[in-house]
């Protein structure tokens, strides 16, 4: 079972500046364009061959891990690798930032 996050609590979150943590976006480059939330790495899952074998070189393992994408699928998805990567403490965004849009800042654009 992989741990989620609703957009309020991620909302609340990015507000207070939470330190310590790694943001991940597994959307691809340009849905990021048309949408995309400050301090979110983006890790296309499309390209996971070019990034995959040095996962640890660019996150943390022990590091809260809050993984974003449009509906929270394949967010989901790069959760469970994590997991099997050895991460610790991994989160999904329940809703992915179509939800963040909808339910917290409507300036993002929905697409």
């Amino acid at each position: 079972m992989i741990n989620q996050i609703s957009v309020e609590e991620l909302a609340t979150r990015l507000a207070d500046a939470s330190e310590g943590w790694q943001l991940v976006d597994v959307r691809e480059p340009q849905e990021v364009e048309i949408a995309s939330l400050p301090g979110f790495a983006n890790l296309p899952l499309s390209q996971f061959d070019r990034w995959s074998d040095n996962i640890r070189d660019r996150l943390d393992p022990d590091a809260e891990t809050i993984v974003l994408c449009h509906h929270g699928i394949r967010s989901a998805q790069m959760c469970q690798w994590l997991v099997s990567q050895g991460f610790t403490d991994v989160k999904n965004v329940s809703g992915g930032i179509d939800a963040y849009s909808t339910l917290v800042d409507r300036s993002i654009p929905q697409y």
